[in-house]
């Protein structure tokens, strides 16, 4: 069952605990919208979970109670001892950052997860979501789904298209590997503290294998949208655009992902 706000209140208040704006604590308190995830990612009894911020455990409450095993990751250390102590073996608790150096998932928590298939379902700190999402995409073939809160305005980029503006280097990151599909726009009225921006819930599933030169190209992309309003001819070798096939006059954010893995296999050469 979904925590109200009360009953949050009530949590925090039990060990002297205020949300902290810093960590950008906002908790689900819509019972339909947590039901709404929990049963698009299709997770069960048996299932890995990885939840990133599981705050006083909303979600984390709900995942256990449908048999899955729950590796959950907290930087509030007095958010991690209250979850833990409510639910105790149900989980594995990891206190601390969930990205290491490089803005990849913690030595911590990939030795929990090892190197089983699991999925990612959490309401996602807002700071940290383009980074975990990205890493997960690119990186962890293991990962068979992703199923997150996030901003609005990063699901827009999620599912934005060549030639708008929202399409740039996390659109390309994730949607080379992943489908990305909305699964609901979440106001600020759904979760407590209220955030000052709308959220929304997307899904994440790959449909093909990680790639081996995703940092190169990942770095390519990067670069290129740096100058993402300047043609291709006068920030590439107009003689390699045009050799594929590729009009030198446009501009790197109407590429398709299928160009730009053109155009970096091209210039690598």
């Amino acid at each position: 069952m979904t925590q109200s706000a009360s009953e949050i209140k009530a949590l925090l208040a039990s060990r002297g605990l205020r949300p902290r704006h810093r960590f950008g604590q906002n908790f689900l308190i819509d019972n339909a919208k947590v039901d709404l995830l929990l049963d698009a990612s299709g997770a069960g009894p048996g299932d890995l979970v990885l939840e990133v911020g599981p705050g006083t455990g909303v979600l984390t409450e709900a995942l256990v109670e449908r048999g899955v095993e729950v590796v959950a990751c907290e930087l509030d250390r007095d958010l991690a001892s209250l979850v833990r102590d409510r639910l105790g073996s149900g989980i594995t608790m990891i206190e601390g950052d969930c990205l290491g150096p490089n803005r990849v998932l913690s030595k911590a928590v990939s030795e929990a997860i090892g190197d089983r298939p699991f999925r990612l379902i959490s309401n996602l700190p807002y700071d940290v979501a383009s980074s975990v999402m990205a890493t997960l995409a690119m990186h962890w073939s293991t990962c068979i789904g992703q199923y997150v809160t996030i901003q609005k305005e990063v699901a827009d980029r999620l599912t934005a298209e060549p030639g708008v503006k929202a399409w740039g280097p996390l659109s390309i990151h994730i949607r080379r590997t992943s489908t990305v599909r909305r699964l609901a726009v979440l106001r600020p009225g759904c979760f407590w503290p209220q955030p000052g921006v709308t959220s929304a819930m997307v899904s994440i599933e790959p449909h093909r294998p990680t790639c081996a030169d995703a940092e190169a190209f990942a770095r390519f992309v990067t670069q290129l949208f740096s100058n993402r309003r300047k043609q291709l001819g006068s920030t590439l070798d107009r003689a390699v655009v045009e050799s594929l096939g590729i009009d030198a006059a446009r501009r790197a954010e109407t590429l398709s992902i299928e160009e730009l893995e053109q155009l970096a296999a091209a210039v690598a050469h």
